[in-house]
């Protein structure tokens, strides 16, 4: 793991282990340059793919983004499909970039809605970056915190009926363990973008004792220094975890 950048270090910040983002304001972005909002999402790829290389140069870990839930699937059929393209494109071209930057990418939600040439896809990048050293850079696509863990009490149900385990054996680290996230920390910090207050149903389990920061700046514009000032903010907190200091 590279070494904090200069500036974190001069101002003795220490870098959260995990942050996760909420990317939202590619179509404003676009509306106030009169460009298609499928501009923006295209912009909106780029700010990540160098939000990637950002956190690592901080210090970061692990990163989470927040890249098509659930609820966008009723989103006009045109702006999914550029959305799908999009994605077909990032896995495309993600092994090579992965390779380079030494990065392991993985995939959480439940793909298999999406059609089966971005599912082999999935499959692909996560295999080819599974030994990577950097940074652990994790993907929610056709993601759902309620769906998430809806079908993580599935899979524990089934194996309760089967006799694999017992109720009394139910517990948080056994729940923890059939979500998407599993062997991965919780987030240390949740970024919003755009202005917006809310977690749109993004790791409502994993975020319980989350730092959040909400900015006004769009998600296209977002860059090293924004995250700095994150970063700043997740070290003014006093993080208690519900106990006492």
């Amino acid at each position: 793991m590279a070494k904090a950048s200069k500036n974190i270090a001069e101002q003795n910040l220490t870098a959260p282990e995990h942050v996760a983002i909420i990317m939202d304001g590619n179509g404003r972005w676009a509306k106030k340059r009169f460009l298609p909002r499928t501009a923006g999402h295209v912009q909106g790829s780029r700010t990540a793919e160098q939000i990637c290389e950002d956190a690592y140069d901080l210090g970061i870990k692990y990163l989470t983004i927040y890249a098509f839930s659930t609820e966008n699937w009723a989103r006009p059929e045109s702006e999914v499909s550029a959305l799908m393209d999009l994605l077909r494109k990032y896995m495309k071209d993600s092994i090579e970039r992965s390779s380079k930057n030494n990065m392991r990418v993985r995939v959480i939600g439940d793909i298999s809605r999406l059609d089966d040439d971005l599912r082999k896809s999935i499959l692909r990048l996560e295999e080819a970056t599974k030994n990577n050293t950097g940074l652990n850079f994790q993907v929610a696509i056709n993601y759902g915190g309620r769906d998430e863990i809806v079908r993580a009490v599935r899979t524990i149900c089934e194996e309760a009926v089967s006799g694999k385990l017992s109720p009394q054996q139910i517990d948080e680290e056994l729940i923890s363990s059939h979500l998407d996230t599993c062997g991965i920390p919780y987030p240390d910090l949740l970024i919003r973008t755009s202005g917006e207050y809310r977690t749109s149903n993004f790791l409502p389990w994993q975020l319980a004792y989350s730092e959040f920061y909400f900015t006004d700046v769009l998600w296209p514009d977002f860059n090293k220094e924004e995250l700095k000032k994150a970063i700043e903010y997740y070290n003014s907190r006093d993080r208690r975890f519900g106990g006492v200091k």
